[in-house]
């Protein structure tokens, strides 16, 4: 009798070892295969998977808001670089492109203008003839067409507020960066930035009267500064876009006048030849 495993049954052994472990490892394969079925449809899989796709499509949007916040900036920035004014030449001076420092808190040098009547028997038509005799000679201060004007009562409507109120002061629109002089010899008593009416100057003159330019640009020719004397004709700014109140409006100047502290309507103090040469919009109504 022997004992011990010959060659063959060792063979056969090692056949039937390898049989065994393939049939449990295919239905240990297979019984995986069926688990992973089975999670697949579960509710939780599915929950997983439509928080997955969520998280994707937040993603997106939020890939996206990035992407034209960006092309926002970018673009603002270039239609800022691209209204930087030119340098416009005018009889005495000259606009620089240089953008000049945020103005501080105006000067109070400068009367505050009103629309009411003073206190007592004089009108402001009887206070402005009294000084109509000393006040200068008005030219205009640009050349273009007029779109509005003065009225202290009449409402007029308003493109960029999407209403009606009274405007005080004449519209004179023009082309955006199209130079502006002063209307008369006379002290820039004001240099300031208004939060509605943008890029403004304000002019003294004889007479107790004053003009102001409002809707300006952000550069001013050299020596144009409060204190500054300005001459008639004397190029004092450039026609902007800084009128938020006026936005919508086209590229134009805004023109007020006072006389005696009292607003009053620019139109009756410039002669027949100046006013000639001055068109008038069609869809204006004097």
């Amino acid at each position: 009798m022997q004992f011990g495993l010959t060659n063959e049954n060792i063979s056969q052994n090692l056949i039937c070892s390898t049989v065994i472990y393939e049939n449990n490892h295919k239905s240990k394969g297979r019984k995986g295969i069926r688990m992973l079925d089975k999670f697949k449809n579960s509710k939780f899989y599915q929950k997983l998977k439509t928080q997955k796709n969520a998280r994707a499509i937040y993603l997106t949007i939020v890939v996206l808001i990035l992407a034209v916040a960006i092309v926002t900036v970018i673009t603002t920035a270039a239609n800022k670089a691209k209204k930087k004014q030119t340098p416009v030449e005018g009889t005495t001076g000259q606009v620089t492109t240089s953008t000049r420092e945020t103005q501080k808190s105006p000067s109070t040098t400068c009367k505050t203008p009103t629309t009411t009547t003073p206190s007592g028997t004089t009108t402001p038509e009887t206070e402005a003839a009294n000084v109509v005799s000393t006040l200068p000679d008005f030219t205009l201060p640009v050349t273009g067409t007029l779109s509005k004007g003065h009225d202290a009562t009449l409402q007029v409507f308003s493109s960029t507020m999407n209403d009606y109120r009274v405007h005080l002061g004449i519209d004179i629109t023009t082309q955006e960066a199209a130079p502006v002089y002063a209307a008369a010899k006379g002290i820039i008593c004001r240099i300031w930035t208004d939060p509605m009416m943008g890029n403004c100057i304000a002019i003294e003159h004889d007479g107790d009267s004053m003009t102001i330019y409002k809707n300006l640009a952000i550069d001013y020719p050299t020596g144009i500064t409060e204190g500054a004397t300005v001459n008639a004709g004397q190029l004092i700014a450039a026609v902007g876009n800084s009128a938020m109140i006026e936005i919508a409006e086209d590229p134009h100047l805004h023109f007020e006048m006072t006389i005696g502290g009292l607003m009053v309507d620019p139109l009756e103090y410039f002669d027949t030849a100046e006013l000639t040469s001055l068109s008038v919009d069609s869809n204006y109504e004097n």
